[in-house]
Parts: structure tokens; C-alpha cells; sequence
């Protein structure tokens, strides 16, 4: 008994070798949003930081008065791509003065961002609860976001090095996030995706939910439950069964609002129905909030995440009911 519960505390505390039994899924899909609520960028790897995947949600735009676009107002910012260099997502990787962030958008011209440029600050950024200073990209990019919406803007980056914007402390104490909305890390399953397009008249694709990590092998909606799990011996722990907002219903290929899926999520995955002992019985669920207990110390060699990882779910809730949201 104190071998296996040593075993487990190994495990958890991101020592020892794989955890045995068979993987609960794999990740089929790694997605990276470097500006937030613009297109995201599959890759085959992505290195664990502090705040999160590198490069999630790095960038913001904003307003006038510095208050964050999303696709909740600016259903447009679907159709801006963004494009790192490839080997952005190596682990020891630093950016040259010749690196750039490349911004695409229709009927514009492409927009290179430096990423080693020293940049001003721009006081009184906000996105929801936070309020700070950010890194300003400066007067092209300015122009460039301008133009696209029609009316001012600016593109900013998160200022790691003097800012701190917490995790909800009563979900998940003593984590960081950059611009992402709650959480570090989102993970959602094929098998959910599936489950959801055979109920829907049109299917959709999976960048309707934005994940980070796209799992495959597993039983639809099978996340809900997963409470602590490893992926290439770190330490992911499910704090918070996502509710979502209106941005699923944004065509991402298209740049506007409609009704599914939320309109059939209603039906059977809202909190009415998976969480009926719950307040919030109208709000709709898709995928698990992640955090990572190695990212609280991200140093160190190995902490990366690969497209073909196996994904060992190591304790569960007993349902969906239990499980926090």
C-alpha cells in the first residue's frame, strides 16, 4: 500500500517514468492564439511557460480608451492570421532582430511585428477584471488594426516582466495567465466534437471552441471528468469545466454570427442538464480549463507538450455534477 500511494505521489509531483495502464486519449492537436480572439496556429509542439503554452495569447488589441477587442463585438478578428516562425515553438528558441510576428487580414496589406524590437508602453490596458500596462507595438500596427475595423486601435503585448494578472484564486491558486480569459490551458476531445456535430444540421469545426490541446481516443466529453492527469511527465490539473460565451457561434471562416452550436448545446450540455444541483443552469459546457503544476517553477529541460503525446488521466470526478465550473 505505501508503494503504490509513493508511486502516485511520484507521479504527481512529476517524477519517476510514465504512469502504467493504458492512455486515457492522445493530443492529436496543439493550437497557439498569439493575438487574442484572432486565428489560431496548429504546431507540433509547444514548451510549457509560467503563464501558459509560449505565445498564447501574447498580443491584444484594443481600443481607444485601451479596453481589449475580442470576437464577442469584433466577429472580424476571425479572419486575421497570424504566423510565427516555426522555430518559435523550440524550447530554447530566442527571437533575432530579423523575427517577426506576420498579421494577415483580408484586403490588407501583411503586417510584420518585430519580436526583439524595444517597445514603449501604453498604460491602462484592460481586458475584463485586469488592468495594466502592456508592451504598445506602435504606430504601423496602430494604422494597420485601424484600417481594419474602421476605427482606432492598437496592438499591444503582454509586459511579463512587471505584470501579473492571477488565475481565479477559487478554482486555481497561484498561477499566471497572460491575455487568455481565465485559465492557462483549454483542453477539448475529438470524440466530443463528433458527438456534437451528428446532433447539428451543418457540422463545425473544432476552432469554434479555441482549445489548446485536442485530445483523440477517448469518449465524448470524457474531459468533464478528468481532474488531474500527465502529458510527457507534466502535471495538468482540471480546475474548471469551461462554459462558453458567444464567440462558438462566430463562423471563423466567414467572420460572422449565428446560432449553433449553442442553440443544441442548450438541449444537452447546458447546466440544466449536466449540472442540475448548480446555479447557472442556462449557461452551455465544452471542454476543461487546464493548469499546470510545473509551470508555477517553469525551468528546466523537457516541459513541452507534442502533437502523438499519450494522455495518462490519473483521478476523476465522479460527474459532471462534481466537477467545479
Amino acid at each position: 500500500m505505501e508503494k503504490a500511494a509513493s508511486f502516485l505521489s511520484s507521479l504527481l509531483g512529476g517524477g519517476g517514468d510514465a504512469p502504467a495502464g493504458d492512455p486515457a486519449a492522445t493530443v492529436a492537436s496543439i493550437l497557439i492564439y498569439p493575438i487574442k480572439s484572432c486565428r489560431g496556429v496548429s504546431v507540433p509542439q509547444a514548451p510549457v511557460t509560467s503563464f501558459g503554452f509560449k505565445w498564447d495569447r501574447q498580443w491584444l488589441v484594443v481600443n481607444a480608451k485601451g479596453r481589449a477587442w475580442t470576437q464577442r463585438v469584433e466577429p472580424k478578428m476571425a479572419l486575421v492570421q497570424v504566423e510565427l516562425p516555426p522555430e518559435a515553438f523550440d524550447e530554447d528558441w530566442q527571437p533575432t532582430p530579423d523575427s517577426c510576428l506576420v498579421i494577415r487580414a483580408p484586403g490588407m496589406d501583411p503586417l510584420k511585428v518585430p519580436l526583439a524590437m524595444e517597445r514603449a508602453t501604453l498604460d491602462d490596458v484592460s481586458l475584463w477584471e485586469w488592468s495594466g500596462s502592456a508592451y504598445d507595438e506602435g504606430t504601423e500596427a496602430a494604422e494597420w488594426f485601424s484600417a481594419y475595423f474602421g476605427k482606432p486601435s492598437r496592438l499591444v503585448r503582454f509586459k511579463e516582466e512587471t505584470e501579473i494578472r492571477p488565475t481565479n484564486p477559487d478554482y486555481a491558486q497561484g498561477y499566471k495567465i497572460t491575455f487568455t480569459d481565465c485559465f492557462p490551458f483549454l483542453i477539448a476531445s475529438q470524440g466530443s466534437l463528433d458527438a456534437l456535430n451528428e446532433l447539428l444540421k451543418e457540422p463545425i469545426p473544432i476552432n469554434r471552441f479555441r482549445p489548446n490541446i485536442l485530445v483523440d481516443g477517448c469518449h465524448p466529453y470524457s474531459e468533464d471528468l478528468w481532474k488531474t492527469l500527465k502529458i510527457n511527465k507534466l502535471t495538468f490539473e482540471g480546475v474548471k469545466l469551461c462554459d462558453r460565451c458567444k464567440v462558438p457561434t462566430v463562423d471563423q471562416e466567414r467572420g460572422i454570427f449565428g446560432t449553433e452550436p449553442t442553440e443544441t448545446m442548450l438541449t444537452f450540455r447546458s447546466g440544466e442538464v449536466i449540472r442540475p444541483s448548480h446555479k447557472n443552469k442556462q449557461k452551455v459546457y465544452f471542454g476543461q480549463n487546464l493548469v499546470c503544476k510545473e509551470s508555477v517553477s517553469a525551468k528546466g529541460k523537457g516541459r513541452i507538450v507534442k502533437v502523438g503525446d499519450p494522455v495518462y488521466v490519473l483521478q476523476t470526478y465522479t460527474s459532471s455534477n462534481e466537477a467545479p465550473a
